[in-house]
C-alpha cells in the first residue's frame, strides 16, 4: 500500500507537494484553489512589514527553460495579509513567508504569521533582487543564525528557512540554521541572472538583475539538497524546476521530505500537483516503496 503522506518535522502533510512562494498564493481564495489541487500545503507570498509596490514593470520575462523575474517582493504588508490568511487557513496548512532586514523584523512578522494562523513560517533568506532583504541577509551564516535563533524564541510554530544557492557556503548556512534551531531547510530559491534586449542595448527589466526559475535550475536544486543532505540533521524541502513526478523523485531521493514547485504552476498548469502526486504513487508501487520516507536520500546510500 502506498502512501504520500509526508513530514517535515512537527508537520505531517497528506500529500508532499507545497506551493513554492511567490505564485498562486497572493490571496486568499488562489491558495484554497491550490490546495483543491492536490498540494499539500501552500506557502504565502513573501511579506513584509509595511506594503510594498515592488519593482516598476518590466519585472518578468519567459526564457528557455524558465522565467526570470525582479518583481521585488510586492505586497501588501503583514497587517492587511490577515484578510487573506482568513479565508486560507480554514481549508489547509498555509506556511507563512516573510522577509525582513534583521532579528527583529522577522520576529514580528513570524508572530503575526502566528497568529493568523500559519502552521509554520518560511524566513525569506535568498530573494536575489531586492536591496537589503533575501540574499543579502542570507548569505552571512551569522546573521542567518541570529534571525533564526529571534524567530524562535518569538513563535512555538515551526521555522524554515530558505536558501539562496548564490553563495560557495551553503553547507555553513544551512548548518547557521540548523545550530540556531531551525525545523527545517529550503533549497533553493532563484539563481541571480540577467536578460538584455538586443534591439534596445540594454536590460529587459527595469531592476536590471532578476531571478532564474524553472525548469533549468532543476540540477542545481537537486544538488544543494543532495549537498544540504550530507551536513544536516533537520528535515529538507526541495525546491526549483520541479515539473514532474521525476523531478519530484529526484529531490526526494536527494534527500528532501517534501517539496515545492512554483514555475511549473504557470507552464504545466494548476493540475500539476495532481499530476506530479499520480505519477510519484504509480512510481512507489512499481518499485516497492511504501512512503516518501523510504524514498528520502537514497541516493546517498
Amino acid at each position: 500500500m502506498v502512501s504520500l503522506k509526508t513530514e517535515i518535522g512537527s508537520i505531517s502533510l497528506e500529500r508532499p507537494g507545497i506551493v513554492a512562494s511567490g505564485i498562486m498564493d497572493e490571496t486568499g481564495p488562489s491558495m484554497v484553489r491550490m490546495i483543491e489541487s492536490g498540494a499539500g500545503a501552500v506557502v504565502t507570498k513573501s511579506v513584509g512589514l509595511e506594503p510594498n509596490a515592488g519593482h516598476a514593470n518590466p519585472c518578468f520575462t519567459e526564457v528557455s527553460g524558465g522565467y526570470v523575474n525582479a518583481m521585488g517582493l510586492p505586497n501588501p504588508g503583514i497587517e492587511l495579509f490577515k484578510e487573506e490568511m482568513d479565508v486560507a487557513v480554514p481549508k489547509g496548512k498555509i506556511v507563512g513567508s516573510i522577509y525582513g532586514a534583521g532579528p527583529e523584523d522577522f520576529s514580528k512578522l513570524a508572530g503575526r504569521m502566528e497568529d493568523y494562523g500559519a502552521c509554520a513560517v518560511e524566513l525569506n533568506l535568498s530573494c536575489p533582487h531586492a536591496k537589503g532583504y533575501g540574499m543579502e541577509v542570507g548569505t552571512d551564516p551569522a546573521m542567518v543564525k541570529a534571525i533564526v535563533s529571534a524567530v524562535k524564541s518569538a513563535v512555538s510554530i515551526p521555522v524554515w528557512a530558505k536558501l539562496t544557492p548564490n553563495t560557495h557556503i551553503l553547507g555553513d548556512i544551512g548548518m547557521a540554521v540548523q545550530d540556531a534551531g531551525g525545523d527545517a531547510v529550503v533549497a533553493i530559491n532563484t539563481l541571480k541572472a540577467m536578460v538584455i534586449c538586443p534591439e534596445i542595448g540594454r536590460p529587459l527589466l527595469s531592476n536590471k538583475f532578476g531571478g532564474l526559475s524553472g525548469a533549468a535550475v532543476k540540477p542545481v536544486g537537486v544538488r544543494a539538497v543532495y549537498d544540504l543532505r550530507t551536513v544536516l540533521d533537520i528535515p529538507i524541502v526541495g525546491v526549483g524546476g520541479i515539473e514532474t513526478w521525476r523531478d519530484a523523485a529526484e529531490y526526494i531521493m536527494a534527500g528532501a521530505s517534501a517539496f515545492q514547485v512554483g514555475s511549473a504552476i504557470g507552464t504545466v498548469g494548476t493540475d500539476v500537483f495532481a499530476r506530479i502526486n499520480d505519477g510519484l504513487s504509480s512510481f512507489m508501487e512499481e518499485y516497492g516503496y511504501s512512503s516518501i520516507a523510504d524514498m528520502t536520500g537514497v541516493a546517498h546510500d
